[in-house]
């Protein structure tokens, strides 16, 4: 309780209370009550952020919850060399992502980048990828697509392993097709395990800081400019100690509701209700 209290109650209590200050490093504080709270809702900087994230997030757990689950149905069935494609295909999540942005800043690159040569092959003209606004939030959210469908994967290939041989048996029986199995049986099932997936999914991908960071800095311009990104900016470049903590506070609402509705789905998808 006492390093509970240290380390997770007194920075949240304090960053709370320093969120009802106008507090700019350097000066004094002064009280504002709910003042940051209010600007937030009328500064077109901050709303543009929340709607970068929420694009970014929902991509980014949709994606790897579908490509996951497919490849967890692929490595559930026998074939030759299972061990060693599974191996392969869990090597994205094992690297830093400081390490895996760096090398997509290469790969990104518009005139030296290897994904504007493979496009020449084909004979696709060249693209700005994240140097362009309007590319800039997919191609963050195919970076994380890439690291992260591994994780969904080990997931749900650990539900499939721990399903019941009961209801596949009587499909079986029954003359059930491949589909109807999936659809009426598999998924189902599996359901509970594609949630917890998607609440671990749903965590990481609004807390991504430093793959987009590094690779686009918010931009161009603020193009994608999440909320970690706003907040780093408010608390680090221009030492709003007040609104950037006003802006945490706004954020960990968000985490706890998004959380709490997909742990509520959760409860509903069992299947032994």
């Amino acid at each position: 309780m006492v390093v509970i209290t240290c380390v997770i109650v007194f920075p949240w209590m304090f960053t709370l209370w320093m969120s009802l200050f106008d507090w700019k490093i350097g000066s004094k504080a002064t009280f504002a009550g709910l003042g940051n709270y209010a600007d937030l809702l009328t500064n077109a900087r901050f709303l543009e952020s929340i709607a970068h994230t929420l694009v970014f997030t929902t991509l980014a757990v949709l994606a790897p919850l579908v490509l996951g689950t497919a490849a967890a149905l692929v490595f559930n069935q026998q074939f030759a060399w299972r061990g060693f494609w599974r191996g392969a295909f869990v090597l994205p999540m094992m690297a830093t992502p400081v390490a895996i942005a760096l090398v997509w800043v290469m790969m990104f690159h518009p005139q030296q980048g290897v994904l504007n040569y493979l496009l020449s092959l084909v004979g696709i003209g060249p693209s700005e990828w994240v140097y362009s606004p309007k590319l800039a939030i997919l191609c963050l959210v195919m970076v994380d697509v890439w690291q992260w469908t591994p994780l969904v994967m080990l997931i749900v290939l650990g539900g499939l392993a721990s399903l019941p041989t009961d209801p596949f048996e009587a499909a079986y029986m029954e003359g059930a097709s491949r589909w109807q199995t999936f659809r009426y049986v598999t998924r189902p099932l599996l359901m509970p395990f594609i949630l917890v997936a998607a609440v671990v999914r749903l965590i990481d991908a609004l807390k991504t800081f430093d793959t987009i960071y590094v690779i686009t800095q918010g931009g161009p311009g603020t193009s994608s400019e999440t909320i970690n990104i706003y907040l780093y900016l408010q608390a680090f470049s221009f030492y709003q100690i007040g609104k950037s903590s006003a802006v945490v506070v706004v954020f960990f609402v968000l985490v706890v509701a998004l959380s709490m509705l997909l742990f509520w789905l959760r409860e509903r998808s069992k299947y032994y209700e």
